[in-house]
């Protein structure tokens, strides 16, 4: 869903979602303020989880009851804690007890609903966004940041480092939303497209455009969305954003 329709999904508009984002305002702020400086902690992960219900209570007053931004809630907060946790300690990556606990401290528990992405995990026995967390993000960590530097280091503006870092995400990420809506030749379909973009030189390219182009027309046939990647590209943005040498701390 951009600037051009609402894709596959009927019941959001791009007004709803600046709507929605506005409305997050001051649950990202208090979100902010509450985790400088504070350890990744059981205190932390319960307020963690406190902000992001009463966020969510808000987001649905805002848009009548459609979810449009559930994942960024839970997905940026978390990814950013995880990744100051990592940077203090001098590790990119943690071991899978060390990975676990601090993605629940994070509050990648997220919102105890058993909500569609959830039904998906359980369907189709795969990973979903609180395995995703758990593991530390390695979607946005290992894929989608470093495609997102790669494109800039070769050229590609900004929208197309953008695009090809959500490229980065599908390729192989079990996204829940796809799932939920088109099943398995939804899935394979987002990431086989995906890789296909991305061997084609990325968006930067006419092959790649084509590829992306192709890839989006095939989605749309399917009903299907990539929120899952979209969640993370958000949290891949926020991170990028905040190790810029141009962000003020």
């Amino acid at each position: 869903m951009d600037s051009r329709g609402n894709g596959a999904h009927h019941d959001l508009t791009l007004a709803l979602m600046e709507r929605s984002a506005h409305s997050l305002t001051p649950t990202f702020q208090a979100l902010a303020q509450q985790s400088w400086q504070r350890p990744a902690d059981i205190a932390l992960r319960q307020t963690v989880g406190r902000l992001g219900r009463e966020g969510e209570k808000q987001m649905m007053a805002a848009t009548d009851g459609v979810n449009t931004h559930r994942g960024a809630i839970w997905g940026a907060g978390a990814a950013g804690q995880r990744r100051r946790d990592a940077r203090r300690h001098g590790q990119r990556a943690a071991g899978c007890g060390d990975r676990r606990r601090a993605g629940e401290a994070a509050g990648c528990r997220g919102p105890k609903v058993f909500s569609k992405g959830l039904r998906a995990t359980h369907r189709y026995q795969v990973p979903g966004a609180r395995e995703e967390a758990q593991q530390a993000f390695p979607h946005v960590m290992q894929r989608a940041l470093p495609q997102l530097r790669l494109s800039r280091l070769n050229g590609s503006s900004e929208t197309q480092a953008r695009l090809d870092a959500l490229m980065a995400i599908m390729t192989s990420l079990t996204d829940t939303c796809v799932l939920s809506r088109a099943g398995l030749e939804g899935l394979d379909a987002m990431q086989d497209g995906a890789r296909a973009v991305l061997r084609a030189g990325g968006s930067a390219h006419p092959a790649g455009q084509a590829a992306l182009a192709a890839l989006d027309e095939q989605m749309l046939a399917l009903n299907a969305s990539p929120g899952g990647a979209a969640d993370l590209l958000a949290a891949t943005l926020f991170l990028d954003r905040i190790e810029s040498p141009y962000f003020k701390h």
